[in-house]
């Protein structure tokens, strides 16, 4: 065995085969040119010829002039494509010219004769304004929301009443809907052809109907009737139907009035009042916030304006003294005698002319029943200016007879006060 060491001897080299499969000889593929374009201007020419072709087997009763001409070209570079009994050929720079396009466009506007259209007059067409005008009060809608509208009842279901009040579909009214407090019977209520007056909620839906009510117009109408009594600070009679802790329950005119205690004259046994009548005066009417609070108290105080007229004397007892006039009683009700109006002269102090407790005579020139205010003059019961300050027993003592002056005075002043109003109105 050779050491390791020591050195390989050579193996020989075996000699090498031929290859089989030698790979074979690129083979160059012959590409055949096609034949060369035709020039343009001679295929531009072989299209305009067979398209002259066509518009001559074609008829038709427009015929401008310069189309019946052949298309022509004059040379490969500058077709020319039109050509007219007027003008020279066009090349096709001069037609996509705009000045050239206009005049083109003209001359082919001037090939129809205004003869070929007839002139129609308005009366020509079937038209008829009357029945235009049917036709639009046929489709207007009918009840907008707040109307007060009329109309006949033809139908009767379980939860409301149909009404026809002339729109494309009948009004429907709820069975809540169709008066104050609860109606049992609505075919006893509501027969068929009864005529009813009714308020629009709501405007009609995508069938033409439209939500009406009886309750809300009543509502209305007693909302607009409360307003008025109370403007004319007139006592309302009311039946107590209700009590809470704050005070008592009425109806008025088919609402919900409310007397605190404070305005009761038995206020501390206020249940006891559930089912009495009595007189009440308006404190407050607001129809947005469906508040109607009334008063007991104010009643009286109110009855008693009604004796009142402005340009009346009276009676009374001056009950404060304020640093602007006197507080005078007037059997139960208070009047304000202002300093400007205790006397026509000088006045230093109040102190000068009453004190607390004198009794007086003045005349009434401003009177609210609604806020409960009476405005007291003893000026123009003085003879001259000041009189009352040097005799004021005379002037009390023939005020009555001064009276009757004055009382022309301010019927006068009245008289031009409610012209001068009618003016502003108008």
């Amino acid at each position: 065995m050779a050491e390791s060491g020591s050195p390989q001897p050579k193996r020989p080299t075996p000699p090498r085969q031929e290859q089989k499969n030698l790979r074979k000889p690129l083979q160059v593929m012959h590409i055949s040119r096609k034949d060369e374009p035709e020039d343009p201007s001679q295929s531009l020419n072989k299209l305009i010829d067979e398209k002259n072709q066509e518009l001559n087997q074609k008829e038709n009763d427009v015929n401008p002039s310069f189309l019946q001409k052949p298309l022509k070209t004059t040379s490969p570079n500058q077709p020319k494509i039109f050509q007219s009994d007027h003008e020279e050929d066009i090349s096709m720079e001069d037609i996509l010219s705009k000045d050239s396009f206009s005049k083109q466009n003209k001359k082919f506007s001037s090939t129809f004769n205004s003869g070929d259209f007839v002139e129609r007059s308005v009366d020509d067409f079937d038209f008829d304004e009357d029945a235009f005008l049917a036709a639009l009060d046929e489709n207007e809608p009918v009840g907008n929301t707040g109307e007060i509208a009329k109309g006949s009842v033809i139908g009767i279901e379980s939860d409301g009443v149909y009404v026809d009040i002339g729109g494309k579909a009948p009004g429907f009214m709820p069975k809540h809907e169709c008066g104050l407090g609860v109606i049992s019977n609505l075919k006893e209520r509501f027969p068929k052809g009864l005529e009813v007056e009714v308020l629009v909620t709501r405007e009609q839906n995508a069938d033409g109907m439209v939500t009406i009510s009886c309750r809300a117009l009543a509502l209305r109408k007693s909302w607009e009737k409360v307003l008025q009594l109370a403007k004319e600070a007139k006592v309302v009679e009311v039946k107590i139907n209700g009590f809470n802790r704050g005070g008592v329950t009425c109806d008025l005119e088919g609402l919900r009035g409310f007397i605190p205690r404070s305005q009761l004259n038995e206020g501390e046994n206020h249940e006891s009042l559930v089912g009495k009548n009595i007189s009440v005066a308006f404190i407050e009417v607001t129809p947005d916030n469906r508040k109607l609070i009334l008063s007991e108290k104010k009643a009286i105080t109110v009855a008693k304006f009604a004796n009142l007229e402005i340009g009346q004397l009276v009676k009374g007892k001056v009950v404060a003294v304020k640093p602007y006039g006197f507080f005078i009683d007037i059997g139960g009700i208070s009047g304000l005698l202002h300093q400007s109006m205790i006397t026509n002269g000088s006045l230093r102090s109040l102190r000068e002319v009453f004190n607390q407790g004198d009794d007086i005579k003045a005349l009434i020139t401003d009177l609210d029943p609604a806020r409960g205010r009476i405005g007291l003059n003893t000026a123009l019961l003085e003879g001259m200016p000041g009189e009352l300050l040097v005799e004021k027993g005379k002037v009390l003592a023939e005020a009555e007879d001064r009276a009757i002056k004055a009382q022309s005075i301010l019927l006068q002043a009245k008289e031009q006060k409610e012209e001068k109003e009618e003016k502003e109105i108008q």
